[in-house]
């Protein structure tokens, strides 16, 4: 990007997911504000839905971030692939998904609950939360069981939402739940009003916290 401003970077290959992310964060878009860039990787794996993809991200994540002029980074994932590599391959600010949409919901609630896309993913975000120090604030963790792809099926979504959101809420006894994957934005306000909790994207929480370091500077 053009020097200045926050680059959100989508660390898979999917342009429909880069598409959701820049209508995530377009109400962050103001006159006189920081620019904000939505961009793929073009070499990063279709999603990242494995230890394996994780991995293979790190350092196409490491390379973007030490070379670009952007004064503010968005890693648009919720694994979080690479954080402190990257903060290390660049003195302007790093934020994670993750951590961001975590550090938000604790400010939203109790206990927050986590809607996953696949139950494999559960136990790298689990031993995320543990190293932040923060997993006695978890009320659980459900998956979707849905793919990166698969989640275009607006109707199937939906209803595993809504099912999986539910037990979050009564089974786990969750009082913010966070959308844990950054291709679910679109459904982020209907959810919340369907349950009556507040619910986090965790894209817009990181541009959110980016804006905010950029604005206050």
């Amino acid at each position: 990007m053009a020097s200045g401003g926050i680059l959100v970077i989508n660390p898979n290959s999917n342009p429909e997911v880069t598409a959701g992310l820049r209508e995530a964060v377009r109400s962050f878009v103001l006159p006189g504000g920081p620019a904000i860039d939505c961009v793929e990787l073009p070499e990063g794996p279709f999603g990242i839905e494995s230890e394996a993809d994780v991995a293979a991200v790190i350092p196409l994540l490491e390379a973007r971030v030490g070379a670009d002029p952007a004064d503010a980074f968005v890693i648009a994932c919720y694994s979080d692939p690479g954080i402190e590599v990257c903060r290390h391959a660049t003195t302007k600010p790093v934020f994670g998904i993750g951590e961001s949409a975590m550090l938000t919901a604790m400010t939203r609630g109790r206990r927050f609950g986590v809607v996953a896309i696949l139950e494999a993913s559960i136990p790298r975000h689990l031993r995320y939360i543990e190293r932040l120090g923060i997993d006695r604030r978890l009320a659980g963790e459900r998956a979707l069981e849905l793919r990166v792809h698969e989640l275009a099926d607006e109707a199937r979504t939906w209803e595993r939402l809504v099912a999986v959101a539910t037990d979050l809420r009564e089974r786990d006894e969750a009082d913010v739940l966070i959308l844990g994957c950054a291709g679910m934005s679109r459904y982020r306000r209907r959810l919340e009003g369907h349950l009556g909790l507040p619910v986090i994207d965790p894209t817009q929480a990181a541009v959110g916290m980016a804006f905010s370091a950029l604005c206050s500077a």
